[in-house]
């Protein structure tokens, strides 16, 4: 990883070298092709033993395996932009492989994606990858910090008191699943089929309006609860202010390349109200976007 790297780069705030202790990851065990070939593997052999059952049992396994090679590929894109290295590389591709691991059990037991009404996908996952002995290829150090990102990656925050190394992986790993599942979403809000998928609307009716403490949160540039949802326009909001979690300049750049506020904005209603919070957020990522003349 390049030390010198002055880019401001949202974590904590903070130069680069101050908030990512390098001494840390030099540590690490060598990641080479065939450990991360054998993981891919394992993978696509543990999802192929879902793929049974109703189309529409088997589109929503199909959905989750997509995201996963989506979150791959974009954890690496706004890695090679943060100058990680090959071996740093090729830890946060694995981080990414098993982030989900957890949610193909959850929908074969419950037949949802709603972890409150299940149990916790990422607790889940951890728990299917040490029953299983997937990671066993890596020294004591790398299993814990691969199944403590996993665990945190779905949190509402990020726990106080971890290394520096766990939560700028945890941070990526956030950032990257965001941006496919903004894909997800707003692919899906813009189809012309019409087709509803009660799965990803989290069973939330489509009814009018939005709750008042959802537009708070917003306005106060928080993470929605999950707790204040009422609706799908809550859901869609709560999408929104995804925003405010965010770590990293090429995330926003790539929020703000792929238009996703504005196409969440636009199956919104009509109001002064949502206009105001799309304002709140588009300013926010306007105010992250890295400028050539920024960088030095």
């Amino acid at each position: 990883m390049v030390q010198d790297l002055w880019v401001k780069d949202l974590v904590l705030g903070e130069e680069w070298g101050e908030a990512f202790p390098f001494n840390e990851l030099l540590e690490m065990m060598k990641i080479d092709k065939k450990i991360l070939k054998y993981l891919k593997t394992w993978f696509s052999n543990y999802v192929q033993s879902f793929k049974h059952g109703d189309k529409n049992f088997q589109e929503n396994i199909a959905l989750k395996e997509k995201h996963t090679k989506q979150v791959c590929k974009e954890i690496l894109n706004i890695g090679e932009q943060l100058g990680l290295n090959e071996n740093e590389l090729r830890l946060s591709e694995i981080i990414a492989l098993f982030h989900d691991i957890g949610r193909f059990e959850q929908y074969a037991r419950y037949k949802t994606f709603v972890d409150h009404e299940s149990e916790n996908h990422a607790e889940l996952g951890v728990k299917i990858l040490k029953e299983n002995h997937v990671l066993n290829k890596f020294n004591k150090s790398i299993q814990s910090l691969i199944l403590r990102t996993i665990l945190y990656h779905n949190r509402f925050a990020l726990p106080e008191g971890e290394t520096n190394t766990c939560l700028f992986f945890s941070k990526l790993l956030r950032d990257a699943d965001k941006l496919d599942i903004w894909r997800v979403v707003t692919d899906y809000y813009n189809q012309n089929s019409g087709k509803r998928n009660g799965i990803l609307e989290l069973g939330l009716p489509d009814t009018a309006g939005f709750s008042d403490k959802v537009h708070q949160d917003m306005l106060n540039k928080r993470i929605v609860d999950v707790k204040h949802l009422k609706n799908l326009n809550d859901f869609k909001l709560l999408q929104m202010g995804w925003i405010f979690d965010i770590n990293f300049a090429p995330t926003f750049q790539c929020v703000k390349t792929r238009h996703y506020l504005e196409m969440i904005r636009q199956i919104l209603p009509k109001s002064e109200k949502i206009e105001k919070i799309f304002g709140v957020a588009q300013a926010y990522l306007d105010e992250n976007i890295i400028t050539p003349d920024e960088i030095r």
